[in-house]
């Protein structure tokens, strides 16, 4: 798949800078220091951090293992069964205890090696904001749901800057490593998956297929949530009648998959994803939001048609929102910790304000459609944010 090589090549991309500038800053060679010491007033950090999270409740998080005994993977078919790791961030009690790992290093270096050849621990340093395990906050039925279905190759981890500031405004969300599509995913039995998907980008419908699957994980894991035996002892806070989408990436394309099949989830984001699997002639009438780069995913860009195609399919509640200066990390956290270790992804936004205004839009969007609390940032271009451009197609320019 063309597509996905592209995508994967911006991956890298984003990766390389990662490691490359985290290497150098701890070994930097004799002829390389002045132009470091030029380009920089000081070495940069070693611990790269996530922004805090703006709501006033602490986060916990916890990790769950899911095992859906009905079918096999769709990646790895001698995996009699489907297994998933995911990660819920939520509303705590304490602020006290301690703050998880964003990476082990064993996921660090396979995911930059995946990538690049080059292993680091580099995001296994990241400092998070979450608290391990510590006992979750709310009334019964009272948190509404987030899924977040991170980028192909790209953990549940690179979406944890929106997950804990979602849950810092009270919500749940469950961040979901969709496995053999990443290249690193851990078990509580020390086994580490690598991406068998990554070998098959030449089958014919690949984006489809995973688009597809990613489906059926969402699905099951809101099963495992809210069934009568439920996973997670904090399951009987969450709010059954509103449950949402956003992903990243292929994860953002499959929101749209996730929405046609489920219809428990009510409203859903496609932060810069590709559509593979187009919309029905039926359309989807559900609350939807495109977030994208503008370079990349303005009405009429030669450059991904998909937005464009299923934009008129869209026939609920809708906007089309472009982020001038932005790239595909910016939707997630490389953005970021790429800048906070001295790496340039080509934004023209600095990682803070990539996190600022994902965060800021995402929220925006589930306040209106899952709390029903009016949004007039979603109504019309905003002075504090004037990076965010909204589109009408068939009109080419975004306001």
């Amino acid at each position: 798949m063309l597509f996905i090589r592209r995508r994967r090549v911006l991956v890298a991309t984003c990766l390389l800078a990662l490691v490359t500038v985290a290497v150098s800053a701890t070994t930097p060679s004799a002829s390389a220091r002045d132009t470091v010491a030029d380009r920089t007033s000081a070495t940069p950090p070693s611990t790269p951090r996530l922004p805090e999270p703006t709501g006033r409740q602490p986060v916990g998080t916890t990790s769950l293992h899911m095992k859906d005994l009905s079918r096999p993977d769709p990646w790895v078919p001698t995996a009699k069964a489907r297994e998933l790791m995911v990660s819920l961030w939520y509303p705590a009690k304490t602020r006290d205890g301690r703050r998880v790992q964003y990476l082990t290093p064993k996921e660090s270096e396979l995911i930059l090696q995946g990538s690049l050849g080059t292993p680091s621990d580099v995001l296994s340093r990241t400092r998070t904001h979450a608290i391990g395990d510590a006992e979750p906050a709310g009334g019964r039925h009272k948190l509404p749901l987030v899924v977040l279905s991170p980028g192909f190759t790209w953990p549940r981890s690179s979406l944890s800057a929106l997950a804990e500031d979602l849950a810092s405004w009270g919500y749940a969300v469950v961040g979901i490593d969709h496995t053999y599509e990443t290249f690193a995913t851990t078990f509580p039995d020390g086994r580490v998956t690598t991406c068998a998907a990554c070998e098959l980008e030449d089958v014919e419908d690949f984006g489809r297929k995973a688009e597809e699957s990613r489906a059926v994980d969402v699905s099951f894991v809101l099963d495992q949530l809210l069934g009568a035996h439920p996973k997670w002892i904090g399951s009987r806070l969450l709010d059954p009648s509103r449950i949402a989408i956003a992903g990243s990436s292929l994860g953002g394309a499959s929101s749209s998959e996730v929405m046609l099949r489920d219809p428990r989830v009510r409203a859903g984001i496609n932060m810069d994803g590709h559509m593979f699997a187009p919309l029905p002639p039926g359309g989807l009438s559900r609350p939807f939001l495109f977030l994208g780069q503008q370079s990349f995913h303005s009405p009429g860009s030669a450059a991904d048609t998909t937005w464009d195609d299923n934009w008129p399919l869209l026939t609920g509640w809708k906007r089309w929102l472009v982020v001038a200066g932005s790239v595909h990390a910016s939707f997630t956290d490389y953005d970021l910790l790429a800048e906070q270790i001295g790496a340039d992804l080509g934004s023209d936004l600095t990682g803070l304000r990539s996190v600022e205004i994902t965060r800021r839009y995402v929220r925006a969007f589930f306040d209106l459609n899952l709390r029903g609390v009016a949004q007039p940032l979603l109504d019309r271009p905003s002075a504090r944010y004037p990076e965010v451009r909204f589109c009408s197609p068939p009109a080419t320019t975004c306001q």
